[in-house]
């Protein structure tokens, strides 16, 4: 064993302590096995192994793997994984990219093949201390090939924030921090606001220089990936904050977190329809992806309000009180499309196929598009004309824009209530719902455009018959359709449009559910909650009564 280290073995836990730059020797575990054929490669037969590993070789490879790791051999630890070719830069960058002094690793008790672990570490650069404590875990697995017991490789065994493509960093910060306040002056913390994580990074990334701010010492989650923001872990040495103000409310954030979070898996998106300006973004689980601004899901009918604005646009109904037939299937290209629990409206308005969801209303009406050899694009160009999907929105944070692709086939008619390609999140949807009330699209945005003077996308304003006829047509969806017991809680002139998505190998669709009240927009996804109404509608609700 080489000075600056050493193990002490106490029953079945160990501590490695390794100091200094040296990080100590090869052999750092006693058991740590030496003739390169790994912990219970063959059994007493001479055969090798297969099956689950046993509870002495989770034992012995999580012992080893982690002293090799603490003793900063990242070879002989990436040696002890099911894929060393990854493993072996993130344990190497531990001590030469995240600056890593010193490590104390103690593993719990095994539950099943997972171990779990705590690190206690110091982080020292340029003259600058801190300890650093966390816990993981490893999970031991019989390797294919070998039949040898080893750690099941994933970025997270190093730390549970890592994922593909990441890794840990101590350096100069890449941006300065920044202190961000709503328009009121509130400031807007993770802490306090737990959805608002992945937002202030990339806030703080694109604007930290801008408000003012100059660059500490920080550990770090970093990506390959530019458009990611740093995801600090560890400050050594504060910078100077620099002071961003957001069009986000403090109010209706709070709200949106509160509703949100009530489910496992969900987002929803507050806008002003007036100015166009953020009030609110929030996710469920709250420090995970921002699927709120960078999902790109089917919107299901929520899709209908454009629809039914191609509809209008393109001559095929006059109005909310055209008929329109809405039998219990209709069949486009040879596919079936029906509606729920087969319901029809014998002899019904274009209103009452709006406001009770009728699928084959939407595709049936629209056949005659396919005489003019307009079918497959006249969704897309609607959209991108009146409400400016897929037009670059520069919000001043991170965000992906809705998609309508061209389309062929059956795949048009599915585009029609929302399927198919048809790809947006609860910000595009929030906007969509948004421009309805306003009578025309304003790009939205979370800084105002004056601190960088960046270019907006623009559309053209909804002609004025259209626009109050899809107002008209979402206030019954809000009054007496579908979207009534969601929005019943929410006083004031309202209006809404319930969705929900089917997706692939999923068992009950995605709840979608977008609305305004008074001078708010917003709109929600549940991932599995089923019918709009019943999910993600009382998400909007909730974020609608806190104007």
């Amino acid at each position: 064993m080489r000075s600056g280290a050493k193990v002490a073995v106490i029953g079945c836990v160990f501590a490695v302590v390794a100091g200094g730059v040296g990080y100590g020797g090869y052999n750092l575990y006693s058991g740590l096995t030496g003739d390169g054929d790994g912990v219970g490669t063959r059994s007493a037969s001479g055969e090798r192994k297969s099956g689950p590993p046993s509870a002495e070789e989770i034992d012995e490879t999580a012992k080893d793997f982690l002293a090799a790791w603490a003793g900063g051999d990242a070879p002989k630890a990436a040696q002890l994984t099911n894929n060393a070719v990854e493993a072996e830069p993130l344990l190497a960058g531990y001590r030469q990219q995240a600056h890593v002094s010193q490590a104390v690793i103690t593993p719990g008790k095994p539950v099943g093949a997972k171990v779990p672990f705590t690190v206690n570490a110091t982080v020292s650069y340029e003259g600058q201390s801190k300890p650093w404590t966390y816990s993981s875990a490893l999970t031991v697995v019989r390797g294919l090939s070998t039949g040898k017991a080893l750690v099941d490789w994933a970025p997270a065994v190093v730390h549970p924030k890592l994922t593909k493509n990441t890794s840990l960093k101590t350096d100069q910060a890449s941006a300065p921090p920044i202190k961000a306040v709503d328009r009121k002056g509130r400031e807007l913390t993770k802490e306090k606001y737990p959805s608002l994580g992945a937002v202030l990074d990339a806030l703080r990334k694109k604007y930290g220089e801008a408000a003012g701010g100059t660059a500490g010492i920080e550990l770090v989650v970093t990506s390959t990936d530019q458009a990611v923001a740093d995801r600090t872990l560890l400050t050594l040495s504060e910078g100077k904050e620099g002071k961003l103000t957001t069009t986000l409310d403090a109010d209706v954030q709070a709200a949106a977190e509160r509703a949100v979070k009530k489910y496992g898996q969900a987002s929803a998106v507050a806008v002003k329809p007036s100015t166009g300006e953020i009030r609110a973004v929030a996710n469920s689980p709250a420090d995970g992806y921002n699927t709120a601004m960078m999902g790109a899901q089917a919107p299901g009918s929520t899709m209908k309000i454009v629809t039914a604005a191609m509809m209008m646009d393109q001559g095929v109904v006059k109005g909310p009180s055209a008929k329109v037939e809405c039998p219990a299937n209709v069949q486009w290209m040879g596919r079936t499309f029906t509606n729920l629990d087969g319901f029809s409206i014998p002899s019904g308005t274009f209103e009452e196929s709006f406001r009770r969801s009728c699928n084959t209303a939407f595709i049936k009406a629209v056949k005659p598009l396919d005489d003019r050899d307009v079918s497959g694009t006249a969704l897309g160009a609607t959209a991108s004309k009146y409400f400016g999907i897929g037009l670059d929105w520069q919000t001043g944070a991170v965000s992906v824009d809705g998609s309508v692709p061209e389309s062929a086939g059956a795949e048009t008619a599915a585009s029609y209530i929302g399927q198919g390609r048809i790809t947006m999140n609860a910000l595009n949807m929030a906007s969509v719902a948004a421009t309805v009330k306003n009578g025309g699209f304003l790009q939205p945005v979370i800084v105002p455009k004056g601190l960088d003077d960046r270019p907006l996308a623009t559309a053209q304003r909804l002609p004025g018959s259209i626009a109050g006829a899809l107002r008209q047509m979402m206030g019954a969806t809000a009054r007496y359709g579908t979207g009534q017991a969601a929005m019943s809680v929410v006083q004031g002139d309202k209006g809404a449009k319930t969705g929900s998505a089917e997706v692939d190998g999923q068992g009950t669709s995605n709840s979608w559910f977008t609305g305004y009240a008074g001078d708010l927009a917003a709109a929600a996804v549940v991932q599995s909650g089923g019918h709009g109404g019943d999910a993600a509608g009382p998400v909007v609700a909730q974020v609608l009564n806190a104007r």
